[in-house]
């Protein structure tokens, strides 16, 4: 979920992109195009599917396709409304960690859940993936019991709340620290500070009008390997949130956030002190079996030759304009074989435009000069199907798809700097959204403005991240 700061959850990057990890409780994944070895392997969870309404113990699934659309433009139009002034963040490097990802729609700050052990002993929690917030943060109680017995006797008996008095390593930061007045400003560190000890407090708000408010504090939180060991990562930057205030839903079925933005204090980079600074991700058709699962690897991702030989690599524009999203470098859009002039200045950060890779955003956003262009090609093969009138959802043009056949439909290639090319899948931009009804799944953003490539049009594609060297690679995958 994006905040007015800095936060951006699709997470994703990301992851965006929400995330569901499994970290402690994971059941390793053979995988036909990847071996993976001392890194952590996370499971992504989508919102929708029907594996995350069994965990949370409710139904959270829209009751229908097109329902389930409108339900993430919505958040992703506000999600979008945030990326105009991201501050530039450092990450650090390290070795690997790998997390499977189930799929699930976007509670409001990304599209995936993890599940997560913190504390010590570790407390699960379910936890929104985000690779666009810079703070992880769980529903927390903390009352300063140290180690006396009549006030632990007080804590509620919530497995949905992490009980800070409980875990033997858990440490505030305090208020008088320079941490909690110059670095974690920008995560909404408050300026109040009763005394030298008090914890330091925050006000973490988004968008859309939900916020987290609570303390900061070090934890330990574990993962497993790939290889099967249990590793504890030290001293990550958690936020204890006391009270979330949730009006539109945005945290529905989720204990927090775990944090994957670019940013000194992130999950990320903690996970990079010991795993380096890299991290891919590939995701499923969101429309997948449920024994099908989305992944998350942190660190090395050791790919194998038949996919290795397929990727291809792109610069990733960190920093600056961005802030801790993750850009990219788009020089052009083509149709079949057609070009597109689309102004370069759609695809410029420094003159209005931009484009940002985000696991947290569902669907496809183009500025207003490429989105027309685009469709105006796609138009002239489509308009031979029944045209549907417009029902208030997102996408413009909507068909029956009578007669329609995938393998007539042009292609649409995504062109990058260094000569790479990215072509998705046709279902991923021809959207299946209700009975006898389909259509061209890209939507309009204004310009000026940064476009987005979504997780949709991302699907059935290894993305590797590599934050260190600037470096995004990608190769078409069935994510098994």
């Amino acid at each position: 979920m994006a905040n007015f700061r800095g936060s951006f959850l699709s997470s994703y990057p990301f992851f965006l992109f929400f995330l569901l990890f499994a970290i402690n409780s994971l059941a390793l994944i053979s995988a036909d195009d990847h071996e993976i070895s001392g890194s952590t392997r996370l499971e992504l969870i989508h919102r929708n599917s029907r594996k995350l309404s069994e965990k949370v113990g409710m139904d959270v699934r829209p009751k229908s396709q097109i329902e389930n659309i409108k339900q993430l433009h919505h958040r992703d139009v506000q999600r979008r409304l945030t990326v105009v002034s991201w501050r530039p963040k450092a990450i650090e490097t390290g070795a690997s960690v790998a997390m499977p990802l189930h799929s699930g729609s976007d509670f409001g700050t990304g599209e995936y859940f993890v599940e997560a052990h913190v504390g010590t002993p570790g407390q699960k929690f379910l936890l929104v993936a985000d690779t666009g917030s810079e703070l992880t943060w769980v529903k927390c109680n903390y009352n300063n019991c140290g180690r006396r017995r009549d006030c632990l006797r007080r804590i509620p008996n919530d497995k949905a709340v992490f009980s800070a008095d409980l875990s033997s390593t858990f440490r505030p930061v305090v208020c008088s620290a320079r941490m909690c007045k110059t670095e974690l400003s920008n995560l909404f560190s408050l300026a109040r500070c009763p005394t030298n000890l008090s914890p330091c407090a925050y006000d973490y708000r988004y968008m859309e009008g939900s916020a987290a408010l609570g303390i900061f504090a070090h934890e330990t939180v574990s993962v497993v390997l790939t290889n099967g060991r249990k590793r504890q990562l030290n001293k990550v930057l958690i936020g204890c949130t006391k009270s979330v205030q949730d009006d539109q839903g945005s945290f529905k079925g989720a204990n927090g956030v775990l944090g994957l933005g670019l940013g000194k204090n992130t999950f990320t980079s903690r996970v990079a002190e010991d795993f380096g600074g890299k991290f891919s991700y590939c995701l499923v058709d969101h429309l997948s079996p449920m024994n099908e699962s989305s992944y998350i690897v942190l660190g090395q991702n050791r790919i194998k030759t038949p996919l290795l030989s397929r990727m291809q690599q792109t610069k990733l524009v960190l920093g600056g304009a961005y802030g801790s999203l993750y850009g990219v470098q788009v020089t052009g859009i083509s149709i079949g074989n057609l070009l597109l002039n689309i102004p370069a200045p759609v695809w410029n950060v420094n003159r209005g435009g931009g484009a940002i890779i985000d696991s947290g955003s569902s669907l496809t956003f183009l500025a207003e000069p490429a989105y027309k262009l685009v469709t105006a090609e796609f138009n002239k093969f489509l308009s031979k199907y029944e045209r549907l009138p417009e029902d208030g959802g997102p996408f413009e043009f909507c068909f029956n798809p009578k007669g329609y056949r995938e393998s007539l439909v042009p292609r649409l290639k995504i062109h990058f700097a260094n000569g790479a090319v990215f072509q998705p899948p046709v279902k991923s931009y021809i959207l299946d959204v209700a009975p006898q009804t389909m259509c061209l799944g890209i939507v309009a953003a204004s310009w000026p403005g940064i476009s987005v490539i979504g997780n949709i049009m991302q699907q059935n594609h290894l993305w590797e991240l590599d934050v260190e060297k600037g470096i995004l690679g990608f190769a078409a995958s069935s994510c098994t």
